[in-house]
């Protein structure tokens, strides 16, 4: 059979169709995950770019971080002028399938990072792609690759979903009590935690990302006295208090055991874990909703900062014990299950060149 190499430019033709209002279509963003929801949701799109299925819409100054999206969902769509539009026009050369493996590869990635740094803006655009170079095996060899990678994708897709649907029932179990139970301050719950690094007995330092985990501290410790630095145990909370808005919020797991936090940061524990879970008040102080009410609050201090006092005047709905664990399992439950789908969604992009590989060396053969 053999393989055969072109200029991706014999293959694609770059898309140029403006939208004309005259019909509804939804818009979308690119990310290097795919497909996203744009932040402008009202933006004027007058001069938006019309792109079709099968179509590959990119953002020409992201693509060093391959964001780049194969459309294999939306007949017709619309995304920012600023994006770029191109699509196959020899399927019987290139699968756009194929084609798009070739592209979700680091080393595409870092090609366009490359071909991009010499212009004005370090942009990639359609004319830097069609001068690359692509060896492709038959149309035959591709589309058995491409039903592997598809078979995948499918399988990621169907499980994402599941874990979606167990999220539902974990919010929709917190808005069911929201809704029907009168809500009770915390104060009465909480106690802060105020243990000092004196004998520097501590030596991890750590800090809160917005993720809500811990994780060794980016600032630099060089010369840092951490006798004054918080103590944070297992099955304490630690937060920053001027960022708590942005999910900097953390309860320490038993497996981890001890570290030491900022000075400035607030440390805390719940006193009555026979009234409240720890874990479920996590899942309260965890929800959007509390975390962008901490910036009205902390709004009237001098330093707009969430401190204790604020902290203790948060009202959540307390059910039985029975109801915050049965509440707190599901949720572990979530938490494992995305952790996987993060795990296959890796493998995902990994596979790619295994499989661009693999189709190369049986066209040889």
């Amino acid at each position: 059979m053999g393989l055969s190499k072109y200029k991706l430019g014999e293959l694609i033709t770059q898309r140029r169709e403006k939208y004309d209002g005259k019909e509804t279509l939804q818009s979308w963003g690119v990310s290097r995950e795919g497909f996203i929801r744009p932040k402008q949701e009202d933006a004027d799109t007058s001069i938006y770019n019309v792109f079709y299925r099968n179509d590959f819409v990119f953002n020409p100054a992201r693509m060093e971080l391959n964001s780049i999206a194969l459309n294999s969902f939306y007949d017709k769509a619309i995304c920012s002028s600023l994006y770029e539009v191109f699509y196959v026009t020899r399927e019987d050369i290139v699968l756009p399938e194929y084609l798009n493996m070739f592209i979700k590869r680091d080393e595409f990635a870092r090609r366009c990072w490359y071909e991009a740094i010499g212009s004005a803006r370090n942009y990639f655009r359609v004319g830097d792609l069609s001068q690359f170079e692509i060896t492709l095996p038959s149309i035959d060899q591709q589309r058995k690759y491409v039903d592997v990678y598809l078979a995948l994708q499918n399988n990621f897709a169907a499980y994402q979903s599941k874990v979606e649907e167990l999220k539902l029932v974990c919010d929709g179990y917190i808005e069911e009590l929201r809704r029907k139970m009168k809500c009770e301050k915390i104060g009465t719950y909480i106690s802060e935690c105020n243990t000092r690094n004196e004998n520097l007995c501590v030596s991890k330092v750590q800090g809160v990302e917005s993720s809500g985990n811990f994780a060794e501290t980016r600032a630099n410790t060089n010369g840092i006295d951490f006798h004054n630095y918080k103590i944070v145990k297992p099955n304490q909370f630690a937060y920053n208090p001027s960022r708590i808005n942005l999910g900097s919020i953390a309860l320490r797991n038993e497996i981890d055991g001890k570290c030491i936090v900022s000075p400035m940061y607030v440390v805390f524990e719940v006193i009555d874990t026979e009234k409240l879970m720890p874990d479920y008040l996590l899942l309260w102080l965890s929800r959007s909703e509390f975390l962008r009410s901490t910036s009205f609050y902390a709004s009237g201090s001098v330093r707009d900062t969430f401190g204790f006092d604020n902290m203790n005047e948060v009202a959540i709905p307390i059910p039985d014990i029975s109801v915050q664990r049965e509440i707190v399992n599901i949720h572990k439950c979530y938490i494992e299950r995305q952790r996987i789908a993060e795990a296959l969604k890796e493998q995902l992009k990994n596979i790619c060149p295994v499989l661009i590989r693999g189709s190369l060396k049986e066209g040889k053969s």
